[in-house]
C-alpha cells in the first residue's frame, strides 16, 4: 500500500548514497520525488532509478546556500510536481580545514616537523565553510519550502543530525557544533510551527560508510583503520549502518504514525549513542 501516496518530497543533496536511498524509499510509499544536488546529474541519475521503478520523480540543480537557487528549484518543482509537502534537508558534509590531525594536543605538537593540523591551526574560512553547508544549507531551504505547507494537513521537515551532535566526536569540532546546531533548531523551528500544522523532526545517523567518511574508516583492502576499529568497538551492535536502515524511521516520521511528533532528533546508531565505552 503507497502509504503517501501524490505527496510531494523536496530532498535536499538528494544525489548522495543515504539521501538517494531515502528518495527511492518515499517514492515506493506513493510520493513524487524531488531530487536536489549542487550536482544536476546527481540528482537526475537519482531521479532515473526511480522512474525506471515506476515511481516519479525530477533531477534538479539547487545550491542550499543560494536563495536565489533555492526559489527557482521550488518553482520548477510547483510546475512540474506541485507544491511541497515533505522536505528532507540531506545537504552536509564536514572539509577537512575544520579537522585536526590528532584526536589529543600535546605540547610536543608545537615544535613537531610532521604536517600536521592543531587546534591552533584550524582555519576559520574551514570552520565557516562547515557551519554555513550544514545548518544555513538546512535554514534556506526550511524559508523556501515551508511557505508550500502552510493551510495544508500531513506537512512535515525532516533534518539531519548526528551522533556528534549528543556527543562530540574527536578530531572534527566544526561538524560536531554544526550537527549540534542542527539539533537545536530541529527543537526550535518545531515550536516555531507547531501553530500551522508542519511537525519539524530530525534523523542522527550513527556510523555509515559513504564516499565522504570511506577513507577515514577503511584502507584500500576493505580492512578497518584504527579509527574505524574504534567506532565499531563503541557500536554494540558491532557493525556500520545500512542506507536503508533509515528508511523505516524516515517512513514513520513522514507519516499519520507520528502526527504528535514534533521536535525530536531519533538515533540511528546500533546503539552507539547508548554506549559509554565501558
Amino acid at each position: 500500500m503507497k502509504k503517501l501516496e501524490n505527496k510531494v518530497a523536496v530532498i535536499t543533496g538528494g544525489g548522495g548514497v543515504l539521501c538517494s536511498t531515502m528518495a527511492e524509499h518515499l517514492a515506493t510509499l506513493g510520493c513524487q520525488v524531488a531530487i536536489l544536488d549542487l550536482n544536476k546529474s546527481n540528482a537526475q541519475k537519482v531521479a532515473d532509478v526511480i522512474t525506471e521503478k515506476g515511481g516519479k520523480a525530477i533531477g534538479v540543480e539547487a545550491n542550499v546556500l543560494n536563495k536565489e537557487s533555492l526559489v527557482k528549484a521550488k518553482e520548477e518543482i510547483n510546475q512540474k510536481l506541485g507544491s511541497c509537502d515533505i522536505l528532507v534537508n540531506g545537504a552536509g558534509g564536514n572539509h577537512p580545514k575544520g579537522t585536526t590531525s590528532k584526536t589529543h594536543f600535546e605540547l610536543a605538537d608545537l615544535e613537531s616537523n610532521e604536517e600536521m593540523t592543531t587546534f591552533f591551526d584550524l582555519d576559520p574560512e574551514g570552520i565557516k565553510f562547515v557551519f554555513e553547508l550544514n545548518f544555513i544549507g538546512t535554514l534556506l531551504p526550511c524559508q523556501i519550502f515551508a511557505q508550500d505547507m502552510l493551510n495544508k494537513t500531513g506537512c512535515t521537515i525532516i533534518n539531519i543530525s548526528s551522533m556528534n551532535a549528543f556527543t562530540p566526536l574527536t578530531k572534527i569540532p566544526a561538524y560536531s557544533g554544526a550537527k549540534a546546531a542542527i539539533s537545536n533548531f530541529t527543537q526550535w523551528l518545531a515550536v516555531h510551527f507547531s501553530k500551522v500544522g508542519i511537525r519539524v523532526n530530525a534523523l542522527a545517523p550513527g556510523f555509515f560508510l559513504t564516499e565522504q567518511n570511506r577513507r577515514l574508516l577503511t584502507e584500500e583492502d576493505g580492512s578497518l583503520t584504527p579509527r574505524g576499529n574504534t567506532i565499531i568497538e563503541h557500536t554494540p551492535m558491532g557493525k556500520f549502518g545500512e542506507p536503508e536502515d533509515l528508511t523505516g524511521t524516515l517512513e514513520w516520521l513522514c507519516g499519520s504514525g507520528s502526527s504528535f511528533v514534533t521536535g525530536v532528533t531519533i538515533p540511528i546508531d546500533g546503539g552507539f549513542s547508548a554506549f559509554s565505552g565501558v
